[in-house]
């Protein structure tokens, strides 16, 4: 029987309940698929830094490094806003991409069946169904290029920040794009602003050339103000979209949007290998934590994320997906409550997702 040590990083507001009931439904699966499941938990984020003094203490990272696999709930809350940047829960979050070298972020947009009316955008534009897959290049870019304060010419107050990509770093990305579309409808869009920016005219003749290795699979590139504008005018063009660090937090967000539910969405981060971390994209909602009425959803389905791309059990990944499916037919959180349907508890969530399991 196969076991799998994951690292639960719980984090702050929400995050410890909704991570309780992916556990929960991850239990359940294992149970179903016979394997087993070994845990053990660490501090990132807000809840920290209140321990230790560290958005991110080696202990954690230490920890994840030594599992197969990491679930993390949500960082951050507005008790931890006054630290400076360096010192705030989300560092953790930069911090352990670094840390583990976790430099793909894939994002899928996906509308579940019972959810379809739930999109702000017309019917007749999502057409019933919306699947697609963001790779977000995840260690690189602006976010992790040189930065400083200084005075501009005139003596003003100024700041800079640097995008930088290299070679390497946007043909490991492009793979996991082209790879990950093979799999799926064999198409990529490749995102960047080439018309203004250097770096991304490097990005657009790096992902041409590695497309080369992939001939079955159709490319084509859009700058990213098109495709914000494309998201929204026919979101059902795209297949794969890979792009830039700081352009793929923007438009995933936007397209999780068009889902319907910031709650139904998962996300995973890839490093080279098997190791991954797998977390919901929305925040620690401080404001409803301990009311029992968050979704854990988004969190459930991360784990049928790490079920498909790092624990290699595509089955239970399925069963998951479906489970949640079904129970959206009959049961809702307060956040996509509708009036055909009963609704339930975090907790009670979770409890009828592993009855469909």
């Amino acid at each position: 029987m196969k076991n799998y040590k994951i690292t639960l990083l719980k984090g702050d507001g929400i995050g410890p309940e909704i991570v309780d009931e992916a556990v929960k439904v991850l239990n359940k699966t294992a149970e179903k698929f016979n394997f087993t499941v070994e845990y053990d938990e660490a501090l990132m984020g807000g809840c920290a830094i209140d321990a230790t003094g560290s958005p991110l203490p080696q202990e954690t990272i230490d920890k994840c490094k030594a599992s197969d696999s990491v679930l993390l709930g949500a960082v951050g809350g507005p008790k931890w806003d006054t630290l400076p940047g360096s010192q705030r829960p989300e560092a953790g979050l930069l911090g352990i991409r670094g840390a583990l070298g976790l430099f793909a972020n894939l994002r899928p947009s996906v509308i579940f069946e019972p959810l379809q009316g739930d999109s702000p955008i017309k019917d007749e534009i999502i057409g019933g169904q919306l699947d697609i897959m963001i790779v977000r290049e995840l260690t690189g870019g602006i976010y992790f290029g040189k930065r400083g304060r200084c005075d501009d010419e005139k003596g003003n107050p100024a700041a800079w920040d640097t995008e930088m990509y290299s070679v390497p770093e946007v043909e490991r990305i492009a793979r996991v794009a082209f790879d990950m579309a093979m799999k799926r409808n064999k198409k990529v869009t490749s995102v960047d602003k080439a018309n203004v920016l250097e770096s991304s005219r490097l990005w657009r003749e790096t992902v041409i050339k590695v497309s080369k290795d992939y001939p079955e699979v159709e490319l084509n590139h859009l700058y990213v103000d098109n495709c914000a504008m494309q998201l929204v005018r026919n979101p059902r063009q795209f297949d794969v979209i890979v792009t830039s660090n700081i352009f793929g937090d923007i438009l995933s967000d936007e397209a999780s949007m068009i889902a319907g539910s910031i709650g139904m969405l998962a996300s995973a981060s890839l490093a080279e290998g098997t190791l991954g971390l797998y977390e919901p994209i929305h925040g620690s909602a401080p404001d409803i934590a301990g009311q029992g009425i968050a979704n854990p959803l988004a969190t459930i389905l991360s784990v049928a994320m790490m079920l498909r791309y790092s624990l290699n059990e595509p089955e239970a990944a399925d069963a998951i997906e479906n489970a949640v499916n079904e129970t959206l037919k009959k049961y809702r959180t307060p956040d996509i409550a509708s009036a055909d349907t009963k609704q339930v508890s975090c907790s009670e969530m979770g409890d009828m997702v592993c009855s469909e399991i």
